[in-house]
């Protein structure tokens, strides 16, 4: 019994608002997909984030709509939950995915929380933020009642746990049962593989980089899906790496050997098929920022899809580092919240705290779709 195991695909994201990070996001879906055709598994799983946005473009729902579809056309089962970004924060709404049930798609909600894929028992729910975890903590001892006869039982949830994210976690791991032979998460985006309770617990990351941040781990561990054998006592997991359409160079650069290094990424550069995403530090040395820019940007213009330097000169570089301060020294979002007391309303606080997140890393269209959403929840239309 194998399934494959995927979350995270963030299909209609336009990174940096560029339609062709949003067309590299597709490009991968639809290579998953040919993937899972190839391998023929029993059936499919997708944790949580299908999308980006909790209204997609209408690109990325027709994307989805055609790799569902060839799914179903070769009668490989998929069951999904909504994550995060797939749910609209309005009182009964649906999420995007619902619209693919008459395509084969099972969607795993409050109404329906649990399927039978012959003898496997499969159940789980929606993302839930961490002030509703009581809530899901009450589905999930009911799901775990109702899998109680079924030799082989798979969880799947969209979320943080405390183990993994400390200080943004929804629910901890002492809250999630410890009789499912597999426990399918999404939401962190890097990959994880654990021994827990009876079987596995694990998270197969986004399947293409989301945040610069996500390089380390994608360089270290790869982006893709799990194949999951489920047949024997403990799942058998094996990593299917994805080759990414396109290539993301992170370099920290000597001011002193500036112009050799532009050389070198340049020369790297005509060996690549598509035009690279550049994040290039600038350090030592006491040099104008804007100097810099323009050196760098009359290297890389065009041959590059984007450009994002950072600058430390020696005035800088001898600055105290603040990562290296007591976490609550310069708590942010800490500092949100109290501003907010007044409010006495911990869904405000949420907002805030989620419209910092997004603008700090950029992404002013998910800040849009929060408030929004947050918005027509609020007054319900």
């Amino acid at each position: 019994m194998q399934f494959i195991h995927m979350a995270d695909t963030h299909l209609g994201y336009r990174q940096y608002g560029l339609s062709e990070r949003e067309d590299d996001f597709l490009e991968v879906f639809d290579d998953i997909i040919e993937e899972t055709v190839k391998e023929r598994p029993d059936f499919v799983i997708h944790s949580g984030d299908l999308f980006e946005y909790s209204r997609p473009p209408t690109k990325a729902l027709l994307n989805a709509q055609k790799g569902i579809l060839r799914l179903k056309n070769e009668k490989i089962p998929i069951y999904a939950t909504a994550g995060n970004h797939d749910i609209v924060m309005r009182k009964n709404a649906l999420p995007p995915q619902i619209l693919y049930k008459d395509f084969g798609l099972k969607l795993i909600s409050p109404k329906n929380p649990y399927y039978h894929e012959g003898d496997v028992f499969i159940g789980g729910a929606p993302y839930a933020s961490k002030y509703n975890s009581k809530d899901l903590i009450d589905r999930l001892e009911k799901i775990e009642k109702a899998s109680q006869n079924h030799k082989k039982r798979i969880l799947v949830l969209h979320q943080g746990i405390d183990l993994y994210l400390p200080y943004e976690y929804e629910i901890k791991i002492g809250d999630i049962p410890k009789t499912f032979n597999y426990c399918a998460f999404g939401h962190i985006h890097e990959r994880i593989v654990d021994d827990f309770g009876e079987g596995k617990l694990a998270y197969p990351g986004s399947t293409e980089v989301w945040r610069s941040n996500e390089l380390e781990g994608y360089r270290k561990n790869g982006k893709g899906f799990y194949l999951v054998d489920v047949g024997g006592d403990q799942p058998e997991i094996e990593k299917i790496n994805l080759k990414l359409p396109r290539e993301f160079i992170k370099e920290n650069i000597k001011y002193s050997e500036l112009q050799e290094e532009i050389s070198k990424i340049n020369n790297h550069i005509k060996t690549l098929d598509k035009k690279p995403i550049l994040n290039l530090t600038v350090h030592g040395g006491n040099f104008s920022r804007s100097e810099v820019y323009e050196k760098l940007n009359k290297a890389f213009k065009d041959n590059c899809l984007s450009l994002r330097p950072k600058y430390l000169p020696d005035i800088l570089e001898n600055t105290p580092n603040l990562s290296d301060m007591p976490r609550d020294a310069l708590d942010i979002k800490k500092m949100i919240r109290g501003s907010l007391e007044d409010f006495k309303n911990e869904e405000v606080s949420e907002l805030a705290t989620d419209l910092y997140k997004e603008m700090s890393e950029g992404d002013p269209a998910r800040a849009t779709d929060l408030a929004k959403n947050f918005y027509e929840g609020l007054y319900d239309n």
